[in-house]
């Protein structure tokens, strides 16, 4: 794909900040982020291409037509990458409102600004546009201790947050089919890497270990997730919106199953090798079970079969290393995390509204 303009919706998050870096520093594209700028997203994660002449910023929302129909006709995108989403699974089980207006009219309304922008181009122009939704493999339920998803898998979403994905995935599969707008939609497992919000598990074991606080895992700690370092999932955005196919569907995933409690476990490890305490004790005593989360879903897993032939990818960074270099990343880095944990509650206990 030659150069071309990118518009990143919620490019001021934890992936979609990952996404303009990528752009910006591995690309010839021109980057225009627009984002909310809710609580989860910090003006830091983009300082490292602020400074070029291809980065813009708009601050605005996606349930806002006005402000979309503006940043669109400014900048007169050829790829429309959807990372703008409330995420937190925990905090949708307390609130549901805010979940459903920005994940499902949010996505509404960008569809309908996008699709009147992409009736404005030409044939070519037309043919080469990819409006891309970015989504999560908590749409597709909870496995059973064998099987993984895939791209064919039916959805089943078992909470109000991969609800409103779930709703919006098939918001984006409907305009593709009905309006012939060249859409792509992807599912991802489990991000982790630098600069998430610690009110995530990665981050928020990280920074309540180094306040010596009780590291909390719910209910038996045997829940599995597949984990997936945020720099391969977006080289993976990236050759699905510039390779894949229109109305075709790409999963992305480490393909590496770990439980909860083993996760936190070689979080705690990786912090005694990098920050031991002082008392020399491993970080390990202060995990607790903890009440779980209601309706959590068991097993996820994804199977990557697909993206890998049909696109060319592959995750490169495994968890060892990448656990590892998380957890050096916010040890080198606590006047970013640190002035969140007080001014935006980042470490609270929530989803408890339905237990």
């Amino acid at each position: 794909m030659a150069a071309y303009r990118i518009l990143i919706a919620g490019g001021a998050g934890f992936i979609g900040s990952a996404l303009a870096r990528e752009m910006i520093l591995n690309s010839t594209a021109e980057v225009l982020v627009f984002d909310a700028l809710t609580y989860a997203t910090t003006s830091a994660a983009l300082d490292p291409v602020r400074g070029s002449s291809r980065f813009r910023f708009i601050h605005g929302d996606i349930a806002d037509p006005i402000a979309v129909r503006a940043a669109i006709g400014m900048f007169n995108p050829d790829v429309v990458v959807n990372l703008a989403a409330e995420t937190h699974v925990d905090r949708s089980i307390d609130g549901p409102a805010p979940f459903l207006q920005s994940n499902v009219v949010g996505v509404f309304v960008l569809l309908e600004e996008v699709l009147a922008h992409w009736r404005t181009l030409s044939g070519p122009d037309q043919a080469a546009f990819r409006y891309h939704q970015v989504s999560t493999d908590e749409v597709f339920g909870s496995l059973g201790p064998t099987g993984a998803f895939s791209e064919t898998t039916c959805y089943a979403p078992r909470s109000p947050y991969s609800a409103t994905k779930a709703a919006a995935d098939h918001f984006v599969r409907a305009w593709g089919h009905t309006y012939g707008l060249p859409v792509v939609v992807t599912n991802c497992s489990n991000n982790y890497g630098p600069f998430q919000f610690p009110e995530k598990l990665i981050p928020l074991t990280i920074v309540r270990a180094l306040a010596g606080d009780h590291l909390p895992v719910y209910g038996d700690g045997l829940h599995v997730r597949d984990w997936l370092h945020v720099d391969d999932h977006v080289r993976g955005l990236r050759a699905a919106f510039e390779r894949g196919r229109g109305g075709q569907t790409y999963v992305f995933g480490g393909e590496t199953e770990k439980t909860n409690i083993a996760l936190v476990n070689a979080i705690c490890s990786a912090l005694d090798t990098l920050m031991p305490r002082p008392d020399a004790r491993s970080y390990a005593e202060l995990i607790r079970l903890v009440d779980d989360r209601p309706g959590h879903d068991r097993r996820y897993a994804v199977d990557t079969a697909h993206t890998r032939q049909a696109l060319g990818w592959s995750p490169r960074v495994d968890i060892e290393h990448g656990l590892l270099d998380t957890v050096d990343w916010y040890l080198r880095h606590r006047e970013w995390w640190t002035p969140l944990l007080s001014s935006r509650d980042a470490v609270a206990r929530r989803g408890l509204a339905g237990g």
